[in-house]
């Protein structure tokens, strides 16, 4: 699945290509299929210096694979671009999450249609301000008031960030 993303899906296809025009081309064992079970609810986690983790144990469609790939890509996208990011900080992680949410189809209609939630009105936000808040909260260094806070902080500004789509998605 891992291998049709990479060549047929659209949003994968065109961020490792904007990744190499960025200096950072993804190498053939960038992308790393494992069990997952033992690290809770994640599909997939991006590694700086090691690549993207994507769980077999945890997603079941093609459909999912390809979500995946493309949130993890945002991540490592926003680690080439940026050189002074820090996971470790709540607002770099947090921005991040928020841009990945909203870029990777992570806050699709249908995808929050599967999930259960049926909100028309600013549903796109509630769900990329939820899904930012779950990420956010696996990172040791921002756990409650901190990741509700750095989410909220930069919510806005990284929203509107849509590098590197002209628009979203």
């Amino acid at each position: 699945m891992v291998d049709r993303a990479q060549n047929k899906h659209p949003t994968v296809k065109f961020l490792i290509q904007r990744l190499a025009e960025a200096g950072c081309p993804v190498s053939p064992n960038f992308f790393k299929v494992q069990a997952c079970a033992q690290r809770g609810e994640i599909g997939g986690g991006f590694l700086p210096g090691e690549g993207i983790v994507i769980c077999h144990d945890r997603l079941g469609s093609q459909w999912e694979v390809d979500t995946a790939m493309s949130h993890e890509l945002i991540h490592a996208y926003d680690q080439c671009r940026a050189s002074n990011l820090d996971w470790t900080k709540c607002e770099h992680h947090a921005c991040s999450e928020v841009r990945a949410a909203a870029l990777s189809g992570d806050c699709t209609l249908w995808s929050e249609f599967l999930r259960g939630n049926f909100g028309i009105q600013k549903q796109f936000q509630a769900c990329v301000r939820r899904r930012a808040n779950l990420s956010v909260q696996g990172n040791p260094h921002c756990k409650g008031e901190k990741c509700k806070a750095a989410v909220d902080l930069v919510m806005d500004s990284c929203l509107s960030d849509t590098a590197p789509f002209d628009h979203l998605p």
